[in-house]
Formats: structure tokens, sequence, C-alpha cells
């Protein structure tokens, strides 16, 4: 094990050093910078920035006050004894990976704002560290400023929590925003990318593998076990239209990307999804590129954290907290120990209840309704509330079933593809609502 950078409790200067400086890692060295004496305050050092890793030195950057600190030799970070603590906010997984696992090898705490490298790798990530006695800290990965990660792994850890439900993608939670105002989807999208929410390349946000991610750290934290991305399952918001979010509006819903880790027994499932929410869910309430996470467990019921959830400011900030985290404990950290202590399983695919809204596209036809019907109670899936709506000589069905299994739900719907009248895939959305589709008045 290498040593320990240490930090003086004389010292006032306690030099860092970030990997990256596009917007998140030039962020954090500005909330160094401006709020230097309020850091001095809390915790008698000041974090300069000495070192900073990046491709291009010559780049045009909008903060750089000192151009000396950008070197593209990853070694004078490793190598410098006197780096005590270095914030990883490059992205990817490698080289990232790979350096953050030298880093520890060289002693030296690494906060990360890196949500794909930790639900994919965690474990060895985690591991490193451990084995280096260092720490490796977390928050900015998940919902940006919220601080969940605290929350859960400091001031719940005797809670049981069970479930946690939250909206965790800014940039899709804009565009549903958009959508319910009447714009499309493609130009929900193109607003987002103007307004730098979204990327050029949005694949990551839209087809949920972002929120899935941070489903993943949320759910091992929570509930004590390593789950990873690959044990996540999700859909982003791409199939989402106007036909859904009018239907919801009709049922007195919003429809949501929301991200859902339950525990049950000894299994766990965890899933992102498009849903509708009831208009009385204090998530329907969460607008715009904002993020919310609602956690549930045996001593505190029900919390709920809400804040942006998008921009380098944001997720900067929480990189700063971490770092002054960092310089108040010793050794790894979070209670000395990784937060995942068990094995659990997960819960097999289809077994987890919810209420569903369906959407099925129909020719107008004398009995059509009823050969649905029959398909639901074949599968011993009960249909709360129905709208049809004309489309093109058709009708477009909008179906809310009471609370099933959904693997149920889903060979209903598989059969129902199978009738002669029905014109695409129908598609089933979860339905989140604290009273249920009977406290909703609909059976």
């Amino acid at each position: 094990m290498a040593p320990v950078p240490t930090i003086s409790t004389d010292a006032v200067d306690v030099p860092v050093a970030l990997l990256g400086y596009g917007t998140v890692g030039a962020a954090v060295h500005r909330l160094l910078v401006e709020n230097a004496e309020d850091i001095e305050r809390a915790t008698g050092h000041r974090l300069r920035v000495v070192k900073a890793l990046v491709r291009d030195p010559q780049r045009a950057r909008k903060w750089l006050p000192d151009p000396t600190i950008l070197t593209t030799d990853f070694a004078e970070i490793r190598d410098d004894p006197s780096i005590a603590i270095v914030a990883e906010v490059m992205g990817g997984i490698e080289p990232t990976g790979t350096y953050m696992r030298e880093l520890f090898a060289a002693g030296k705490p690494v906060v990360t704002a890196n949500k794909q490298l930790l639900a994919q790798r965690g474990g060895d990530m985690f591991g490193a560290a451990k084995a280096a006695g260092v720490q490796l800290r977390f928050e900015a990965s998940v919902c940006a400023a919220i601080p969940v990660i605290k929350v859960l792994r400091e001031s719940l850890i005797v809670t049981n929590v069970r479930r946690v439900l939250g909206i965790v993608n800014g940039t899709t939670n804009f565009m549903l925003t958009n959508m319910e105002g009447g714009a499309d989807y493609a130009g929900a999208l193109a607003e987002a990318q103007r307004l730098g929410y979204a990327e050029a390349d949005p694949t990551e946000d839209v087809g949920g593998g972002d929120a899935a991610a941070k489903m993943a750290i949320l759910a091992s934290v929570a509930f004590g076990c390593r789950i990873t991305l690959a044990d996540v399952d999700f859909q982003g918001i791409t199939e989402v239209t106007q036909a859904h979010v009018a239907a919801a509006r009709e049922l007195q819903m919003v429809v949501r990307l929301v991200g859902s880790a339950t525990l049950v027994g000894s299994s766990y499932d965890v899933r992102v999804r498009p849903s509708l929410v009831d208009r009385q869910h204090p998530l329907a309430a969460v607008d715009g590129a904002f993020n919310a996470v609602m956690l549930q467990g045996d001593a505190i019921r029900e919390i709920m954290l809400e804040g942006p959830g998008a921009g380098g400011i944001e997720t900067a900030s929480a990189v700063v907290a971490d770092m002054v985290a960092i310089m108040g404990t010793h050794g790894t950290g979070f209670l000395q120990n990784d937060s995942t202590w068990r094995t659990l399983q997960k819960l097999p695919a289809g077994e987890l209840p919810s209420p569903f809204y369906v959407h099925i596209e129909v020719d107008d036809r004398p009995g059509v309704l009823a050969r649905i019907a029959e398909r639901f109670a074949a599968h011993e899936v009960s249909v709360s509330r129905l709208i049809q709506t004309p489309i093109d000589s058709g009708a477009a069905m909008h179906v809310v079933l009471h609370e099933a299994p959904e693997g149920r739900v889903l060979r209903s719907l598989a059969d129902i593809a199978e009738l002669p009248e029905t014109r695409s895939r129908p598609m089933a959305l979860p339905v989140v609502s604290d009273r249920g589709v009977s406290g909703l008045g609909w059976s």
C-alpha cells in the first residue's frame, strides 16, 4: 500500500488536481477560487488547483486564470507527492478507470462525477480504493447538486430503505415538460440541445442509459448490494408521443421518465421507464431540468430531495463538497467501509407488480374491444378505465389496468398484438400513484 498523502493541520494551501478541464472541470476550479475564504473558514485550508489533465492545452477555454496548470501527462499528477486530492471530471470508462486505479495505488483520494464508470465497474473501483486505504467519493455522479448519496450513506444508515423512486435525468424531464406544453418529440429535443441540456448525440439521455446508471448507483448504496448497469432494465422516451401526453392529461396524470429501485424480501428490482404519474404524486410537480429522489424506508416513511439535475456549476458544487469532505475524514471515509456489504438476487423479470397504462391502436371494427378484454382476462389482468379516441379510420385505446405483475401484462399485450385489428405493437407504461387506481376514482 502506497503512503497516503496527509493534509497537515498547520497547512493552509492544499494542492489538488483535476482529470479533465471541460465545463465541469472549469466550474470546479472557479468555485475553489471564488469560495476559497469560505472553504478556509470551514476547514482551515484552501484547495488550490495545481494541475489539470487535458487532451489539448491550446484549446480555447472560457475560464482559465492560469494556463500553466494544464498538462497532457498524467504522470505529473500521479507522481507528484504534494497533490493531496484528485477530482475526476473527464468521463468515459477508459483510460479513466486505469488512471483512477493508479491514483489509488499512489495513495491519492479521488472524487468522481463518472456515473457510467461506477455503474459498470464500481466493484473494481471501490476495491482498489479500499486496498490502498484512500477515499473514493461520488456525490456528483448522481443528480448533480442534490446530496442524495450523502443522505443515504450517512444520514439514513439505520433506516432500512426499501424503495428509491426518482426523476434522475434532467434532459428527458425538460423534454417531457415541453411536450406537455405542446411540443412534439423532435421539437422538445431541439430545444433541449439549444439550451445545452442535451448533447449533440443525446442517446444516453433519451435512451435511458444515463438514468439507469444513476439508479444502479442509488440502489447499490440504498440496499447495500453491488448493482451494476447490466442489472437495470431500462427504456427511454424515444417512443413517447403527443398521444401519450394527451392521454395522461385526460387521465389527470403527466408523463415522466421514472427510475425505481425496489427491495422485495431478499431480491431487488431496478428499472427506468416512461411512466404516467398521478398529478397528486410529488414527482408530478418536478418540471424542467430538475431532478427529484424519493426515499422510502422503515424509520422515515418517505422523504424527497429535489433540485437542479443538470449543469456544469451544479455538478461542480457536488465535486467541491466531496473534496471538502475528504479534508475532514481519514482513511477510506464513509465510516471506513464501502457501502455494499451483502449479496441479493435480482427479482425475476416480470414479477414486480404495478398498475399500468396501455396504448393500443386498432381498426375500428365491431367486437374488437371485447376481444381485447378477453386477452387481458385470460392472463388475469383487470381493466380499470378505458378512453377511446378516433385515428385514421381506427381508434386509439388508452387503457388503465389495475395492479398486476408486469409479466402478465406483457403476455396480454403479446396476444393483443396478434389480433388482426391491432395496427402496431401495444405500449405499456407503469402508473405511479400513491393512491392506486382505486384512489383515483376509476374503479
